[in-house]
């Protein structure tokens, strides 16, 4: 299920945002998923993010098990 969400943006980004939707003729919104589904791409090929994300998947695991111990 799709999930609303409110992005504020400061003047000159939400300029250039409308222009650029407008110009590829497609709503704001869509020019925004594809944004942020690049973002995300680029994310999971990012060697140095990857590792920090490892490690916080580490940290929490070790977190969730100390709360699910008796």
């Amino acid at each position: 299920m799709p999930k609303a969400m409110t992005l504020r943006l400061d003047d000159d980004l939400a300029a250039e945002l409308e222009a650029i939707a407008r110009i590829e003729n497609v709503p704001i919104a869509e020019e925004v998923r594809l944004a942020l589904a690049s973002h995300v791409a680029a994310r999971r090929r990012d060697r140095a993010f990857q590792a920090r994300l490892k490690a916080s998947i580490e940290r929490n695991e070790e977190i969730l098990k100390r709360l699910a111990s008796d």
